[in-house]
């Protein structure tokens, strides 16, 4: 099967829900960037999948007719937090597949300040399964976030399970912090301390306030083409979809074990199968944009996407190698934790990142010899998304 190209990609910068413009034009701007990336006008676009979680039906048609009203199939897309990558995933098949040429992922949010919560309060919530599973694990904690009792707890979890202390957490923002000071997307970009992270407000388990990624607003975009379309259009597009996955959950996810509820059985298969399908080693990885929501699901990531071995991830920030200087690059645009987490853009951001990373257009974000790049991308409820990028010959 021949591999999908990335003709284009484009983001706006985020912002936190009092400063960001009205999310239409977010989407719009997001949308524009990509199609200019690409050389390419709308009327190219034979495709659409739109990624949202909070706003009315064909909100994406809403946003698309913005650039154009050509008739087109657009699709509206909602995984939670991985919407954003399923969109793409669904790009991607339909190029693939040779059901299309050209489609357009786009992924936007309008986000409110304060904790994720449930908007519909007269039915039964798809979470009923997690938090149950919660409860009867941690207790009940009333007054916390649900997402921050899920990823403490595993955070929790995981401390006392392998002998981690809190510093090792707090290392994780200081590092994204540090990353983001040379992104122009992302919403925080002031350097913090250890000390700084740890003295911030507790929230639950490990977690303190600089622990756990902002609700933010923003949108981005991406552009999927075959390789003859490609051609044929003059396109640069040296950036394909070499091999990608996704996973929901299984009945491990339910098993009484927080580190499991919070997606780590879900993103280890989707990674597995992405290595198997591609023959890369996670080891020879230079660079990986992965969901960092929270500090905790940073650590548990990098464990479950191979980077590490069962056990050592407070080893592998220790040593450096989840930065520059070391073995692999996480999250160089600061990830979720600094950019913010507008929850339908999150994966296409993460996209946007890669992309210019493998063309060598990532500025003060560049990391030296990529040819190969990983994106995760992961929902409760559930579905991980996992993708690899790789660098040839348009």
């Amino acid at each position: 099967m021949p591999h999908a190209r990335i003709a284009g990609v484009g983001m706006v910068p985020f912002a936190t829900p009092r400063t960001a413009p009205p999310v239409l034009d977010m989407a719009e701007g997001a949308i524009r960037a990509a199609l200019a990336d690409s050389g390419l006008e709308f009327t190219a676009v034979q495709q659409a999948y739109a990624g949202y979680v909070y706003g009315d039906s064909t909100s994406g048609q809403a946003a698309i007719y913005r650039v154009g009203a050509t008739g087109i199939p657009i699709v509206n897309v909602n995984n939670n937090c991985s919407t954003g990558s399923t969109a793409l995933w669904l790009a991607r098949q339909a190029v693939e597949s040779g059901e299309a040429d050209c489609v357009l992922a786009v992924g936007f949010e309008q986000m409110q300040r304060g904790a994720i919560q449930s908007h519909w309060t007269d039915r039964p919530s798809p979470f009923d399964m997690f938090q149950d599973v919660a409860d009867a694990t941690q207790g009940k904690n009333p007054g916390v976030p649900i997402a921050a009792q899920w990823f403490g707890g595993a955070g929790q979890q995981y401390a006392e399970r392998w002998g981690v202390g809190p510093e090792t957490f707090a290392a994780v923002s200081v590092k994204s912090r540090l990353h983001a000071v040379g992104n122009p997307y992302a919403v925080f970009r002031e350097p913090v301390t250890v000390e700084q992270v740890l003295a911030s407000d507790h929230v639950f388990g490990p977690l303190t306030r600089l622990q756990c990624c902002p609700p933010t607003c923003g949108a981005a975009a991406a552009i999927v083409c075959s390789e003859e379309f490609a051609r044929a259009n003059g396109i640069d597009a040296s950036v394909r979809i070499r091999a990608q996955a996704m996973t929901t959950d299984t009945p491990q996810t339910f098993g009484g074990d927080l580190v499991d509820l919070v997606g780590y059985g879900m993103a280890q298969s989707a990674a597995r199968q992405v290595y198997e399908k591609s023959g890369v080693d996670p080891l020879d990885l230079r660079v990986v944009e992965l969901h960092d929501c929270f500090t905790s699901n940073e650590i548990l990531s990098y464990e479950a996407l191979g980077l590490t071995g069962p056990g050592t991830a407070a080893q592998f920030v220790a040593d450096g190698d989840n930065t520059y200087g070391g073995r692999v690059v996480t999250n160089p645009s600061g990830g979720l934790l600094s950019k913010g987490h507008p929850l339908g853009a999150s994966g296409l951001a993460q996209c946007a990142e890669l992309v210019w990373q493998l063309r060598g257009q990532a500025g003060a974000r560049q990391v030296d010899d990529v040819t190969v790049a990983l994106q995760h991308n992961i929902g409760i409820g559930g579905a991980a998304v996992v993708t690899l990028y790789e660098a040839v010959a348009s």
